[in-house]
């Protein structure tokens, strides 16, 4: 089952204190960014955080699943714990990476870069 548009809603507006945030669907369910960084997959009503060091004493006592069939397993966010997710979302932002720019096939003199 698809997020629902409310969640993330919902989910996008407990995290606005936060900076920058956005949704983007993707394949049925949806990632979301803050302040241009992807931090949480949304999928089937529950939000996924990637099982990194820097949050795993916060989420020592979370839930655990994979938001997909063949994804690596994840945290499952307690989104009744407001604090402990934006907490959880402040630290994972400062370990993960921007993504990366997307390379785009320039034209030159008329003819694609790649030819």
């Amino acid at each position: 089952m698809a997020c629902t548009l409310d969640f993330i809603e919902s989910l996008c507006g407990l995290l606005a204190p936060l900076g920058e945030v956005r949704s983007r669907k993707m394949m049925g369910e949806y990632v979301i960014y803050v302040n241009n960084k992807c931090v949480i997959t949304a999928c089937d009503n529950n939000a996924y955080v990637k099982k990194l060091p820097c949050i795993k004493a916060l989420m020592a006592d979370a839930a655990c699943g994979s938001p997909y069939p063949g994804a690596k397993e994840a945290y499952i966010l307690d989104l009744t714990d407001r604090r402990q997710t934006l907490k959880a979302i402040e630290t994972l932002w400062e370990h993960l990476p921007f993504p990366k720019p997307r390379q785009t096939n320039k034209k030159v003199d008329g003819k694609r870069g790649d030819q």
